[in-house]
Formats: structure tokens, sequence, C-alpha cells
């Protein structure tokens, strides 16, 4: 009899788990698409190996919800996270939002994080070499809230604003970090005004319309900001044109600058990351100034998979030395996988190419994420 009842509880446990694995497979791999507009969650796990951090592991996801579930133009809010931790005590938290209240007449968007990872540093401007590498840890808080107000058709006004706290710790000797005498903490609070223009069709998988932010938030001299004292400037242009019903064509230009006295380093724009300029190192090149151009090709070819390509130019430069042979090139290609077709939600893999600079490897990463570059 209990054998009986054994084999009955394996061959039922059994079945549910693979009810709920062809569940989970139409899920993912299904061509429908539903107008549904409940709160979706995607988990992931995140794991990865590197000699400065040992075994990294946590997860990562994206929840998907609409504020105003009845109304059929407000645009679906997001709340990405990240959690990961290493065996060697490290650790990368932070939390994203982008929400959407009724009808898109607020805007909330913003950044709670906690860093404690090591890094390559390798000094400031757009010549830096590879030979200079110099391993270091930050220890990075920050606190950022970007608030805008539907004042007229397709137009924002509102408020950017942020602290943030910086620690390194450099424990190799006589490297550049060292040797350049950089600062090793510091401060910086931050606030003002920012204007949008949005006529996207949507701001997920984004294939005709524009997008205009442009900001300036002032940082006054605070307790532990090494004295800086200044202004930063950020503008996002975005353009994009459906060339056929699957195909478009995304362009988007980026400014960044940190004018004023007594500025640290740790506050200059840095070229590279999964947005800006893949396929460099973010923080290889750093400086006062960040202009980048880039254009992505996209084309979702079924329900669930598309593909894109893409290329631009960037530089980081001091004021005034903006120099058109130091624009350094990226390329590359990449595959999307939509996890919500309905709502455009996509998960992101991207391989891409920078410079190739003499003596040094072309310069290149491997990106996966969730959502688009812009």
């Amino acid at each position: 009899m209990k054998k009986v009842l054994s084999t009955g509880l394996l061959l039922l446990l059994f079945s549910n788990y693979v009810a709920a694995q062809k569940k989970l497979i139409e899920r993912f791999l299904s061509d429908k698409t539903t107008n549904n507009r409940k709160t979706s969650i995607l988990l992931l796990p995140a794991v990865g190996v590197a000699q400065e951090t040992g075994l990294e592991f946590g997860v990562v996801s994206i929840i998907s919800f609409y504020t105003n579930p009845k109304d059929t133009i407000t645009r679906a809010s997001t709340i990405n996270t990240n959690a990961t931790f290493t065996t060697k005590r490290q650790s990368n938290l932070y939390i994203k939002p982008d929400i959407w209240f009724s009808e898109n007449k607020y805007h909330l968007s913003g950044t709670l994080r906690y860093k404690n990872f090591p890094f390559s540093f390798y000094g400031i401007g757009d010549n830096t070499l590879k030979a200079n590498e110099d391993k270091i840890t930050l220890y990075w808080t920050a606190a950022i809230a970007d608030f805008e107000k539907l004042v007229t058709d397709r137009l924002y006004i509102g408020i950017t604003s942020g602290f943030e706290r910086y620690k390194y710790e450099d424990k190799e000797q006589g490297g550049i970090f060292e040797t350049g005498q950089y600062v090793t903490s510091g401060n910086v609070f931050y606030a003002g005004p920012s204007v949008i223009y949005d006529s996207r069709n949507t701001n997920t998988y984004t294939t005709s319309g524009s997008y205009f932010r442009l900001s300036y938030a002032f940082a006054p001299k605070i307790s532990g900001s090494n004295g800086f004292s200044g202004g930063i400037i950020k503008a996002d242009l975005r353009q994009f044109f459906p060339l056929q019903k699957k195909l478009s064509l995304g362009t988007n230009l980026n400014y960044q600058s940190v004018q004023g006295k007594d500025i640290p380093f740790y506050l200059y724009p840095q070229l590279g990351n999964d947005q800006i300029m893949r396929g460099y190192y973010t923080g290889r090149y750093r400086d006062q100034n960040l202009a980048t151009l880039h254009a992505e090709l996209r084309y979702h070819f079924i329900t669930r998979l598309g593909v894109a390509a893409f290329g631009g130019a960037g530089t980081s430069f001091k004021n005034g030395a903006f120099r058109w042979d130091r624009l350094k090139p990226n390329y590359g290609a990449g595959i999307r996988y939509f996890a919500d077709p309905g709502r455009g939600i996509t998960i992101r893999a991207d391989y891409a190419f920078g410079e190739k600079r003499g003596g040094e490897a072309r310069q290149k990463g491997f990106y996966l994420s969730f959502a688009e570059a812009f």
C-alpha cells in the first residue's frame, strides 16, 4: 500500500512539474500576445566569475505594470532591480523605477543604489593606456530622482535631483590612482530643472517619434564635497523612423558636461556602458565633457524575437578641446527576446566592438540586460 501511495505521489508531482514546465515554455515561446494590463514580473538568475570578485551570484528582475489599468493611454511602468553578491564579500544592489501616472500626466524615475565592487581605473582623458590599468574598489551610494509634469501636448517640465557618496580603496601600491593623488572619498548633492519633449509611440521598444531631454543641476559646496561647486548638464536627443512594418531606425545624440572649480574625477562623464558607446569598458575614457552619436537598426521579425545592428562614435574631452579626429568608433549587433511582446519588454543581448589601439587588443564587450539601449 505504501509503495502504491509513494508511486502515486511521485507521478502526481512529476505531472505537476511537467505541466508547470509546459506552461512556462508556452509563456516564453508562444507567438500569442495579450492585451491584459495586469502586473507582470520577470525574474532571472545572474552568475559570473572574475579574478577580482570570485563567484558572483544573484538575481535581476523587471516588474511591469500600469498605474491606471483601465486607461489605455497610460504607458507601461517598470521597476528594474539587481541584487548580486560575490564570494569575496562584494555587492551590487539597485532599484530603478520608471513610473508613468494616469494619462502620462506625471512621470517619475530614479535610482537607489549601493555598490561595493572592484573596477579598473585608467586615468583621465581620451588617450589612456591599457598598460596603466589600476584595480581599485568603489563604494558608491546613490539616491537619484527625476520628476516631470505634462504642461502641454508632449512637453514636460520637471526637476532632477540626487545625492551620491563615493569612497575608493586602492590596494595596489604604486598605481596611477596613488601616484596621481586622486581623492579617495567625496559627496555631491545636486538639483535643478529639466525639460522633455516626448512623441514616442512607446517608451519601451520605440519604433517612431522623438524624445529630447535637457537638464541642468546645480551642485552646491557641501560637507565632504572636496570643495566642488558647479553645474551638471545633460542632453539626450533620440529620433526614431519606421522604415517598414517590422524594421525601424533609431538615432541617439548624447552630451554630458560638468562645469565648476575643483571638479573631482568621479563626477567626470564616462564613455562606455550598456547604453552609451557599447564596446568600451565603463570609465576607460573619462573627462569634463562627453559627446556621442549612435544609430541602431531594429528588426522585429517574429512575435518573440528581433535583431539589431548598431554603430556610432563618441569622445570625452576637456573644455574647448573637442577634436573630430579623436572620435572613437563603436559597432555591433544583438538579439532581442520579447519577454512581454504586448508591452515591448525585451531582454537584450549585444556584442559590441570599439577601437583598436596600437599594442592593445581591440576593445569589445558583451551586454545582457533588460530593455533597449535607448
